[in-house]
């Protein structure tokens, strides 16, 4: 196997459990699944992160410093995928990765989204050049900056029979939708599991409902799902793009807020489990009718979610990613070690369905080893 096809990809993601790392290697532009790795967060630094994110009163120390321990811990997740898969950090071409984002904010005069996870540090202490910064030269062309793993679902997904819909369910959730024939879409459809996970870490110290069995077992409140389903966000045309900026805890006590009555936790952990299902639906329905609809990310192995989403699409096939041969949980870390492999060959992409930038793009900067 030759050293051009090997890179890796890192993403951490709004729900900021851990870094996804996997081995990829690539048949042309195809790629193929090697070996991964999952290095959970530590409280400490999920929370400095988390304090980071709330955008307010914001410690510049504190930023500098979280900046390079997760560049760090991003470096030691990959030294640790090298070791378990026993490859040669200089067979590997190089790094993507997406970083660990802090704010995104793609409207208003200076539009910008802030990653961080110093990818001089990763570049230093694997010995592996390193490409990061992917959002930034999308939004000087006037792009949303995101999303942009639709950009390899578009090259791996998409069929020339069949229309589908692939939806990438993290912490914040967007839908990709992949015509037979015609232009690709993509977008933020809102919520994933981040308002799920602030819920159930709030009353039962969680970071997660597995399998949805907390929502399971609750109702749902039809009053509170209006009124979350009323956020202007929806109503905006795509390109739109989101995250923890809009859809976090301080949303959601706020709109409990609003409704002024009491609702058992459970009930609206029910109900949140109900929104994400069902701003994924509008999403889709709104603007596209796929025979298929393909779900990838942590989402995919909550087993109520998946139940709901099929129930709500009744005249479309539900199914994981997997069986478009990529396991749910990775289709992202491939997606940027994919990416790192289009800046590495100096390729520019048209991330113009899915960002709105005005024109093709040269995505990531390049930090050699």
């Amino acid at each position: 196997m030759s050293q051009n096809e090997l890179y890796i990809g890192l993403i951490s993601g709004t729900s900021i459990d851990g870094v996804d790392c996997a081995l990829v290697s690539f048949n042309d532009n195809k790629p193929y699944l090697l070996a991964t790795h999952f290095e959970e967060a530590s409280a400490e630094l999920r929370n400095s992160v988390l304090a980071l994110c709330a955008g307010t009163s914001i410690d510049l120390a504190s930023l500098g410093e979280t900046d390079i321990a997760i560049g760090k811990w991003f470096a030691h997740a990959v030294n640790e995928l090298l070791i378990e898969a026993k490859v040669d950090a200089k067979v590997v071409k190089a790094i993507g990765s997406h970083g660990q984002t802090i704010w995104h904010q793609p409207a208003g005069e200076n539009p910008f989204s802030l990653q961080i996870g110093n990818p001089n540090t990763i570049a230093q202490l694997t010995g592996i050049a390193t490409v990061a910064d992917f959002r930034q030269r999308d939004i000087a062309a006037g792009g949303q900056g995101a999303p942009l793993a639709p950009l390899l679902h578009r090259e791996v997904f998409q069929s020339e029979s069949s229309d589908r819909a692939i939806v990438n369910i993290g912490g914040i959730s967007n839908v990709t939708m992949l015509p037979a024939q015609g232009t690709c879409l993509a977008f933020d459809s809102g919520p994933g599991n981040v308002l799920m996970d602030y819920w159930i870490d709030k009353h039962q110290q969680k970071r997660f409902d597995e399998n949805g069995e907390w929502a399971a077992a609750g109702t749902i409140d039809i009053e509170l799902l209006a009124c979350l389903l009323n956020d202007p966000y929806f109503a905006l045309p795509p390109p739109k793009s989101t995250g923890r900026e809009l859809f976090n805890g301080s949303f959601l006590e706020r709109k409990l807020a609003e409704l002024g009555k009491s609702i058992e936790a459970i009930d609206v952990q029910a109900t949140l489990l109900e929104y994400t299902v069902i701003s994924i639906s509008n999403a889709i329905s709104n603007l596209f009718s796929p025979k298929e609809i393909y779900v990838c990310g942590g989402g995919a192995y909550n087993s109520t979610l998946m139940s709901k989403l099929a129930s709500a699409n009744p005249a479309t096939e539900v199914f994981t990613s997997s069986k478009l041969g990529i396991d749910p949980a990775w289709v992202e870390a491939i997606a940027f070690a994919w990416m790192a492999k289009q800046a590495m060959e100096e390729k520019q992409l048209d991330t113009s369905p899915f960002t709105g930038a005005k024109e093709p793009v040269s995505l990531g900067g390049i930090y050699p080893a």
